[in-house]
C-alpha cells in the first residue's frame, strides 16, 4: 500500500510524477506550431486519476489554465464516463463555461489505458492562435461572435481522427495548420506523459494510481487546512473599481476564515457586462484558488487537495448565459 510507504519512497514517487508531467509539457512545447505556446508558455499540463482529481501539474503554465483545466476534467468525465472510453480516444472542448473562460483556450484530455483499463488522464490547455470570429475583441456581445464553439467531443476515437470535427475546425479558423498542429502537440504531450506513467507504474508495481493519488492529495489538503487554521478567524472585505467597458465595474470580495476552511464570496460585485469582459465561474474559481494558495500555503503542491478547504461563491448572471464570457 502507498500509505505504508516510507517517506523516502513516497518522495521518489512524487518527484517521478512531477518529472512525468514536466516531460509532457516539454513535449507539447517542443512540437507546438505557435510562439504563444512554444515561447510564451500559454499552456497547462497535468495528470489526473480515474476520478478526475488532478494529482500533479507541470511547473510551466498559467494559473488560470491549470486550475480551470482541473475543473474541466470533471466535465469530460460527466460527458464521457469511463465505460464510454477506449484506448486511443482523445477528448476536446473549448466550452468557456467548462474550461478556461474564452474560446481561444482549448483543453484536450487523453485517457491512458493499461490493457483494457483506463488508469489515468493527461490533460492540457493551450491558447489557440485563432478560433474564428472576432479576434479577442471585447466588443463581442455573444459567444457566437467570438468564434468556433466546440462542445466536449472526441477528437480521436480509438486512435482514428474525427475527420468531421477536424474539417469543421479547419474551415472555421484563419490558420488551420497552426491550430491543428497545436492540437496534435497537445496530444503528443499526453501520449508522452502516458507512456512514462505506465513505465513508472510497472516499476513500482502500481495497479492503480488512486492509492498514490490519495496519499499525495490528502497530504496537500492537510497542509492547506493547517495553514488556514493559523489565520486569524473572522470576515474580511475588499472592493475595487475598474474602468470596465461602457461603464466602471466593481469587484467586491468577502473572505471568511472559519476553522481550517475559507469561504470567499463575490456578492455585491457589478452585474455581468453585455461586452466580452466577464469572467465565468470556473475561471473565477481557478484564479481565486490560486490567490489563496499563494498567500496561505505557497510551498504545498497544487492539486485536488489544495482546492478542498476553499469554498467560492459568486452571483450567477443567468440572463447572460449565452453572452460573451471574456474578451
Amino acid at each position: 500500500m502507498i500509505s505504508a510507504m516510507d517517506p523516502v519512497t513516497l518522495e521518489v514517487c512524487w518527484n517521478r510524477l512531477i518529472g512525468i508531467v514536466n516531460e509532457q509539457a516539454a513535449a507539447l512545447q517542443r512540437t507546438s506550431f505557435t510562439s504563444v505556446v512554444r515561447e510564451a508558455g500559454d499552456l497547462s499540463a497535468g495528470v489526473f486519476d480515474r476520478r478526475g482529481f488532478m494529482v500533479a501539474q507541470a511547473v510551466t503554465g498559467t494559473p488560470g489554465h491549470i486550475n480551470s483545466m482541473a475543473l474541466a476534467q470533471r466535465h469530460f468525465l460527466a460527458a464521457y464516463p469511463l465505460e464510454r472510453l477506449r484506448s486511443g480516444d482523445v477528448l476536446i472542448t473549448n466550452d468557456p463555461w467548462k474550461t478556461s473562460g474564452h474560446l481561444n483556450d482549448v483543453t484536450i484530455s487523453t485517457p491512458i489505458f493499461r490493457g483494457d483499463a483506463c488508469v489515468a488522464f493527461f490533460a492540457s490547455t493551450c491558447h489557440a492562435i485563432d478560433i474564428g470570429g472576432h479576434v479577442l475583441s471585447a466588443e463581442a456581445r455573444e459567444v457566437y461572435e467570438e468564434g468556433l464553439f466546440v462542445p466536449i467531443m472526441k477528437l480521436y476515437e480509438a486512435g482514428k481522427p474525427n475527420d468531421t470535427l477536424v474539417n469543421l475546425i479547419r474551415a472555421n479558423t484563419r490558420a488551420p495548420e497552426m491550430v491543428l498542429g497545436d492540437f496534435h502537440a497537445q496530444i503528443a504531450g499526453g501520449n508522452v506523459g502516458g507512456q512514462r506513467l505506465l513505465e513508472f507504474m510497472d516499476e513500482f508495481g502500481l495497479e492503480r494510481l488512486e492509492p498514490l493519488a490519495d496519499e499525495i492529495i490528502g497530504r496537500t489538503e492537510r497542509a492547506m487546512r493547517e495553514s488556514i487554521a493559523r489565520l486569524r478567524p473572522g470576515a474580511y472585505e475588499y472592493a475595487i473599481t475598474s474602468d470596465g467597458f461602457d461603464e466602471p465595474i466593481t469587484i467586491k470580495a468577502r473572505c471568511e476564515v472559519k476553522g481550517d476552511e475559507l469561504w470567499i464570496d463575490y456578492t455585491g460585485s457589478s452585474h455581468a457586462s453585455r461586452r466580452g469582459i466577464n469572467v465565468v465561474m470556473n475561471y473565477t474559481l481557478a484564479y481565486t484558488t490560486y490567490g489563496v494558495k499563494v498567500i496561505v500555503s505557497p510551498d504545498v503542491p497544487n492539486n485536488e487537495g489544495a482546492f478542498r478547504p476553499v469554498r467560492i461563491t459568486a452571483p450567477w448572471p443567468g440572463r447572460f448565459r449565452r453572452r460573451s464570457p471574456t474578451g
